[in-house]
């Protein structure tokens, strides 16, 4: 049998350790992770092995030559032009693949038992088995689910944390029949777990998952390469050690001489041809490569040293990795997960930080004190984006020099000369850091169009008049008033998908970005009409005739946003009859949730003074509102949501709503009166988004906690439109709010938060896969368990937070209470935490 190993990668998450060789010849226990995986081919007797090539191939070429030195034949397949995926570069192997064979990844650590796997595959007639394990945290893996007899269902690869529905992910090691590789044109990009395992499911060809016991690690970061080297160190992985074990957990190489008062710690690995000094201490979990010197009193504790590695006196090591050749000063310290790249001088009393990256030959003054990456690399972050743009502390975690290097790695995915406008609200953390922004897009030579304080749906509005590649918008976050959010939009104002969230991410941990030249770099411009073209469009969406003579009178509370230097202007053209609160533009911090309610209380009470037909706040800088019925109601949530689609599929019936996953069944209802359709996204705002972008016939999108769309202007949320669309319909239709809210069948609908561990998510989503019959799930975001048309629970992963949401909907108040305690209760089992939010009824 013949194995080909995947050998191309890169490994850009690894470096500065990957700058000048591939991931698969990263050094674990001093021997490269492809070496072990060709031990590990060699014990389950297959010799034959074809390694696919892209990055740095000569290294590999060289170490491994023909593999005779290492008991098997080597044949290389080298991707010349560009890289070819993971099934494309097997595709181009297909000459050589006449019989089953396997398919290994060269860069993850593992002793899966592979002829179990292998005798499992063809007594189930497989055309395709996919060795599977189970980890804590899956997101960063392809995810699968089997039936009972082990055939492949489903699978997501790398899935979002809402999307995580098991904690079963595939291993990237299979074992295939060649025939499938007939699904592969030749030459062309390909993915195995994106394009030929779904062509193999819809062709219904036979795919089972093989769950294997043993150790797998995926070492794709710097800190699961260091758990890698210690769990091989500690015997957690069935490796072969090429040096002798002097005694229980300590290893030594040949010709390595230790003095006599060297302190050690078992378990310890020492390579070859080293020397270690007087007084030296060696703490468990050290590992040190070939020909290193240690200086006498030199202190370490968990370092992982490559060869050739020189080691002042005195000098204090903590759980961090020097890569070949580098050189540490008399007693400097490196402190825990750091990382300094090969050839790099490290001078005397130098003390590089905790997380600190730096990259290949570099130098550090002696004394010098290093606690930011030197050149390139990146801290230890769980993401970048969060569900809605990137979101952190202002002027802490989103800091100017954050801003400037995030404005450059988003400028440096787009071509040199491309235009990006960059709006904000009026606070000044937020006027700062758009400026840090621009100043990291035009060091990448990209153009300015600096629309500064603007409603964002008017920013989304102007993307395509402005014809732009994409927007910026920054703005205090409208629920945690000491947090930014800063959100990025294409050209047509529509929020970015994953895909190019992860080209930014990946680009800003790198910060491989361009220079422009002095005569390249961007220009800044101050468009002058964009409140000229969003009122234009404003008034051309709207029934003028029936505003102009509504009878209507509206309390508008713009709760000091910049949507009230926008609005009441259109409302004067249209000759409503609007009477304003709180719009003064105030550049502090905007009111908080607390805040907030107070000023909507003082709506409500002005409502009912002034007996005007409605009330509203708008936030969210233009995107979000609440309203306040003519008797002082505050309407939000979802009888807000159930409010506007009945108001709107009245006026529009036989049309579509698109809502996000969670929203309360009520809507189907108010659907079913007007002949109209409702169809449910993902809960996040660009799912929302690009489903309207893609269809003709949507009326409305959203919900009350996101805001609401109205596609016919813009593919974004728009509080001010909604104002003047209410007002509209509300005249139109004859009706009061408190009517309608009368009218609206009954909201059952409750939402509880429980805390739930990160590492517990995956196993959670799994074990309510498990538990419950096929028909009854729905795994579009989450676990939706859909017990009768109108009962149902949806267990959704935050994205952000160590958090799970539960929405549970009933057909009465009493089966709302029951389901309700019922799944609470079942997660907080699985979970051992207590509910952060017990949730009252909608």
């Amino acid at each position: 049998m013949r194995a080909v190993l995947m050998a191309g990668g890169s490994g850009t998450r690894l470096r500065p350790l990957t700058c000048d060789l591939p991931k698969p010849m990263v050094p674990i226990l001093n021997r490269p992770i492809s070496e072990h995986i060709i031990h590990l081919l060699k014990r389950h007797g297959i010799r034959e092995v074809i390694a696919t090539l892209y990055y740095l191939p000569e290294v590999m070429r060289d170490y491994f030559r023909d593999g005779s030195d290492f008991g098997v034949s080597m044949t290389y397949a080298i991707e010349e032009d560009r890289p070819l995926g993971t099934a494309g570069c097997v595709k181009n192997t297909e000459a050589l693949l006449d019989d089953t064979f396997v398919v290994i990844s060269g860069d993850s650590l593992t002793d899966l038992d592979l002829t179990a796997a292998i005798a499992y595959h063809k007594q189930r007639g497989s055309v395709a088995t996919l060795i599977l394990t189970r980890v804590s945290d899956p997101m960063e893996f392809g995810v699968v689910i089997t039936d009972q007899d082990g055939r492949i269902v489903r699978f997501l690869e790398k899935p979002s944390t809402s999307e995580v529905f098991s904690d079963t992910v595939n291993t990237g090691t299979y074992i295939l029949e060649p025939q499938v590789l007939k699904y592969l044109p030749r030459d062309k990009e390909m993915d195995f777990s994106k394009d030929l395992f779904p062509l193999l499911l819809a062709n219904n060809e036979p795919m089972y998952g093989y769950v294997a016991e043993g150790y797998w690690c995926d070492v794709g970061s710097l800190d699961t390469y260091r758990e890698a080297q210690y769990d091989a160190l500690w015997g957690k992985v069935d490796l072969q050690i090429n040096y002798r074990e002097v005694s229980k957990g300590i290893w030594v190489g040949e010709n390595t001489v230790l003095d006599s008062s060297v302190t050690i710690e078992a378990p310890v690995l020492i390579g070859s041809n080293c020397r270690i000094g007087p007084r030296v201490k060696l703490a468990s979990g050290t590992i040190i490569g070939d020909n290193v010197t240690v200086g006498a009193d030199a202190d370490l504790k968990r370092p992982v040293l490559w060869n050739g590695v020189l080691i002042g006196a005195e000098a204090q090591l903590r759980a961090c990795t020097l890569a070949r050749g580098a050189r540490v000063g008399k007693r400097a310290h490196i402190l825990e997960g750091a990382v300094v790249g090969a050839l790099t001088h490290v001078g005397e009393e130098a003390v590089i930080h905790p997380t600190v990256r730096v990259w290949p030959s570099k130098k550090i003054e002696a004394g010098a004190t290093l606690s930011m990456n030197l050149i390139w690399g990146t801290t230890a972050t769980r993401s970048l984006f969060s569900h809605r743009g990137v979101m952190g502390l202002a002027n802490i975690e989103i800091s100017p020099e954050f801003a400037v290097k995030l404005g450059a790695a988003y400028g440096a995915t787009l071509k040199p000369g491309s235009s990006v406008q960059v709006s904000r609200d009026q606070r000044t953390i937020s006027r700062m850091i758009s400026r840090s922004l621009v100043s990291g897009l035009m060091s990448v030579g990209v153009n300015i169009q600096n629309l500064e304080a603007t409603a964002i749906p008017i920013a989304r509005y102007v993307a395509p008049i402005l014809e732009v590649e994409g927007g910026i918008h920054v703005r205090v976050h409208p629920e945690l008033n000491d947090r930014l959010l800063i959100e990025f939009f294409d050209s047509q104002g529509i929020n970015l998908s994953k895909a190019r969230e992860k080209k930014i991410e990946s680009t800003f941990f790198k910060e491989d970005f361009r220079r422009a030249r002095i005569d390249e770099i961007g220009e800044i411009s101050f468009p002058s009409r964009t409140r000229e073209y969003y009122g234009a469009g404003f008034i051309d969406q709207l029934n003028g005739e029936a505003l102009r003579n509504s009878p209507a009178r509206v309390v508008i509370d713009y709760a000091y946003g910049v949507s009230g230097a926008v609005l009441p202007m259109l409302l004067g053209k249209l000759s409503c009859d609007a009477v304003i609160l709180n719009a003064a533009l105030t550049p502090n911090a905007p009111p908080n949730s607390k805040q907030r309610e107070g000023l909507i209380t003082q709506l409500s009470n002005v409502v009912e003074a002034l007996q005007a037909t409605f009330g509203v706040q708008i936030f969210a800088n233009g995107e979000r509102l609440i309203l306040v019925d003519e008797a002082g109601v505050v309407l939000r949530d979802e009888m807000l949501t159930a409010l506007l689609v009945e108001l709107v599929l009245t006026a529009n019936p036989r049309n579509t709503v698109v809502v996000p996953i969670e929203v309360c069944g009520a809507v189907e209802q108010i659907a079913r009166r007007h002949d109209g359709r409702v169809v449910r996204t993902k809960s996040n705002p660009t799912a929302l988004m690009e489903t309207v972008a893609a269809s003709s016939n949507v009326v409305l999108a959203g919900s009350a906690q996101m805001g609401f769309i109205f596609p016919q202007l813009h593919p974004g949320f728009d509080a001010m439109f909604a104002v003047a669309k209410l007002i509209e319909m509300l005249t139109l239709q004859d009706r009061s709010l408190s009517q309608t809210r009368q009218d609206l069948p009954k909201i059952n609908h409750r939402h509880q938060t429980i805390r739930c561990p990160w590492t517990s998510k995956g196993a959670l989503m799994r074990q309510l896969v498990e538990s419950h019959p096929r028909e009854q799930l729905e795994l579009l975001d989450g676990v939706k368990i859909q017990l009768s048309d109108e009962e149902w629970v949806l267990i959704l992963p935050d994205a952000g937070e160590p958090l799970v949401h539960i929405y549970t909907n009933g057909s009465s108040r009493n089966r709302l209470d029951l389901l309700s305690r019922q799944y609470r209760d079942m997660v907080q089992e699985f979970t051992a935490c207590d509910p952060l939010e017990e949730g009252e009824p909608d």
